[in-house]
């Protein structure tokens, strides 16, 4: 069994990048299924001993808190959906790569705006699914959050801390202590920037905590109130993320490695909260294997957008072909009692507009 489990971690955990973050949270993308299965006949310290990938500190986690990592894995899994809805329209569209080791390519070996993104989003993605976890009682080590306790108060007056708090703190803490392990191995100026992005990431998480209140007193008159603090949609942390992106600061590392400098004269200086990167980005135009872009050839455009989703810059010049197609969707729906809701099909045509591929010369020159 314990070579049965070891091909099975390999099939199902076995995407490993040396020296970033997909060591770490891309082994545990499928953990749920392997725990449910294993658990019980091996226990958890066989089951993270056969994770490839994981750094000393990682797996002494992983064997304590066997069930923060199913979290873990689920956290992963909210994070690469909102970054591929964030980058749904631009050149890099934050594509996985199946079968492939890297995940996202070589794209992530640059020190670039996208994985500075990467970065932060994944670990905002940990923090957020940990602790909502743990308010969700789904956790033995975690509750609600124990520090909002008795009577305070904000612009519309006084209230009493109650209901359930999200407990960001412990979320915080434990996705601070498991994604940051491998960096602080390695100390050098690529882990440094990802320590930063890490921590904006985990730091977004907490910017958009919400208070939500009940009231009491007579016909809801309000005249008190109970109030708890509660997670806020994964889309506006990635919203926020996104703009940080577009914001970022190039800057390089210091002599002694210990801070961050502007890349050039007249460059403002990154804060706490900014998006830091080294290398500048390919144009993610065509297909090249060296810097990790699968280009945009068949990607569809729109023909009269002049934002980044349109054919002229999705394409690069290159141009667009236009298919004539015919989508069926269901239309005039009507509820019948009881208990159907019976629809027509309804066929429309539409054009759909894919960018062309480089000239067969360009493309081999870029692979």
């Amino acid at each position: 069994i314990l070579g049965n489990l070891g091909m099975v971690a390999t099939s199902i955990f076995g995407i490993q990048l040396k020296g970033t973050i997909f060591e770490m949270l891309w082994p545990v993308l499928g953990i749920q299924q392997v725990f449910n299965k294993y658990i019980g006949a091996l226990g958890a310290r066989v089951i993270c001993d056969n994770i490839p990938g994981l750094v000393s500190r990682q797996r002494q986690l992983c064997q304590r808190y066997p069930d923060i990592m199913r979290s873990v894995g689920e956290g992963a899994r909210e994070w690469i959906r909102e970054c591929q809805h964030q980058f749904r329209h631009h050149r890099w569209n934050c594509t996985t790569l199946d079968r492939d080791h890297t995940v996202f390519g070589r794209v992530m070996l640059r020190s670039s705006r996208e994985a500075a993104f990467v970065y932060a989003i994944s670990s905002a993605g940990v923090v957020h699914a940990i602790t909502r976890a743990c308010s969700q009682g789904e956790l033995s080590v975690c509750s609600c959050d124990p520090y909002t306790r008795g009577r305070h108060h904000d612009q519309r007056g006084d209230f009493d801390w109650g209901g359930c708090s999200d407990n960001i703190h412990y979320g915080v803490r434990f996705a601070k202590a498991f994604v940051d392990a491998k960096e602080k191995r390695l100390k050098d100026a690529r882990a440094l920037m990802n320590l930063h992005n890490n921590r904006c990431g985990r730091t977004a998480v907490r910017r958009f905590l919400k208070l939500e209140c009940k009231c009491h007193g007579v016909s809801g008159s309000c005249t008190l109130r109970t109030c708890w603090r509660a997670l806020s949609d994964f889309r506006r942390t990635g919203d926020y993320l996104r703009r940080r992106y577009d914001g970022a600061v190039q800057v390089t590392a210091t002599q002694d490695g210990a801070n961050f400098t502007a890349a050039r004269q007249g460059y403002r200086r990154a804060t706490r909260t900014d998006l830091v990167y080294f290398d500048n980005s390919p144009d993610y135009c065509v297909l090249d294997k060296a810097a990790g872009s699968l280009g945009t050839a068949g990607r569809v455009c729109s023909k009269t957008s002049k934002g980044t989703d349109g054919c002229e810059i999705m394409c690069c010049g290159r141009g667009y072909d236009t298919t004539r197609v015919t989508r069926v969707t269901q239309c005039e729906c009507k509820f019948h009692w009881c208990c159907a809701v019976r629809c027509k099909e309804c066929r429309n045509t539409v054009d759909v507009h894919t960018c062309k591929a480089p000239k067969k010369a360009e493309w081999l020159d870029q692979t």
